[in-house]
């Protein structure tokens, strides 16, 4: 009997995990961190959360019966981590309204209208917060102090963040080594104890994140680890070039969002690069662009941006660097 081949669009194999399963593991990986932001913030942490999962639920769900009219698919779970991401990357004293009005865009915008899950060019979670920011700087930057909060969630005790405080030093002309006293100690930046977003506050739960999601197999090393690898060089690079200027690479790493873009949202299968070589180039980028910004920028934190402008990067990325097709013969 004669060969067939049948040639169809991907995928070509099923493999044992599904969307609901990878997204399982996501959300999984997400609860320490979670932990903590509640352990420091109170119901706050709670609220933001709650409401920005059902917001992400809700409007998917409308968008699919009303607009788009196709299957449903908020049973893959991917909006329940859409929403967990875009509550960890805001305040947890921020309105529910604008949580709601940030749901509504990273979903309805930066996910829905370029076909749903699989078709999206940016990270839904962080569109939805970079609207926000750029629309409301003034409720995105009031950030809750830890543990004086606990008890408030609208009226929480605020102030800046370690990255927003060593920001304003350097631009008043005074030397990173007269404000460093003024912060969190390192090992209160690593287990959470300072001001920040609901979801990034706390470097070594986010670790447990990702070596929970490196275990199961759901991402790899590429990503995060490049991506953390790039920021220690180029920032101690700078360090040591003025340390009255410039913080120290660690400060870097457990301060704002590195650890929690690097290991949850860079890391996004839809807007990062197919192969092992593209995922390293598309985090030197993340890592680059994220000390540029933070360290000449207008903006303390750079991370959401740098990723944003990457996912902008992956399609090129995907063209120039491709694997070996299956059955080519390479000469010389």
């Amino acid at each position: 009997m004669e060969r067939q081949f049948i040639v169809a669009s991907s995928p070509h194999v099923h493999g044992s995990y599904s969307t609901q399963r990878l997204m399982l593991d996501v959300i999984i990986a997400l609860i320490p961190a979670w932990a903590v932001s509640i352990f420091f913030f109170g119901w706050g942490a709670i609220i933001t959360t709650l409401v920005a999962v059902g917001a992400c639920i809700l409007f998917e769900f409308l968008i699919q019966k009303y607009l788009i009219k196709g299957p449903y698919t908020i049973g893959n779970l991917s909006a329940v981590v859409t929403g967990m991401l875009l509550a960890f990357n805001l305040p947890t004293n921020i309105s529910p309204l604008l949580v709601v009005l940030g749901s509504l865009v990273a979903i309805g915008v930066a996910k829905m209208s370029f076909g749903g899950l699989g078709s999206n060019l940016f990270n839904p979670a962080l569109v939805g917060r970079v609207f926000l920011l750029i629309s409301f700087p003034v409720q995105m930057t009031s950030w809750p102090a830890p543990i004086a909060s606990r008890a408030s969630y609208i009226d929480a005790v605020t102030g800046a963040t370690p990255l927003g405080i060593v920001k304003e030093a350097v631009k008043a002309g005074k030397p990173v080594s007269e404000v460093i006293g003024s912060i969190p100690s390192y090992m209160d930046l690593f287990l959470g104890n300072m001001g920040g977003s609901l979801g990034e506050v706390s470097a070594a739960a986010l670790l447990l994140g990702l070596v929970y999601l490196l275990i199961r197999k759901v991402i790899t090393w590429h990503i995060p680890i490049t991506i953390m690898g790039t920021i220690t060089v180029f920032a101690g690079i700078l360090w040591m070039i003025n340390p009255d200027k410039f913080v120290d690479p660690i400060f870097h790493l457990v301060t704002g969002g590195v650890m929690l873009g690097a290991i949850f949202m860079a890391t996004d299968y839809v807007t990062s690069p197919m192969t092992s070589r593209g995922m390293i180039y598309y985090a030197i980028g993340i890592g680059v662009l994220t000390i540029l910004i933070r360290d000449f920028g207008a903006y303390p934190e750079g991370v959401s941006f740098a990723i944003l402008l990457m996912n902008a990067a992956t399609p090129l990325i995907n063209k120039y660097v491709k694997p070996k097709a299956f059955g080519e013969v390479r000469h010389g």
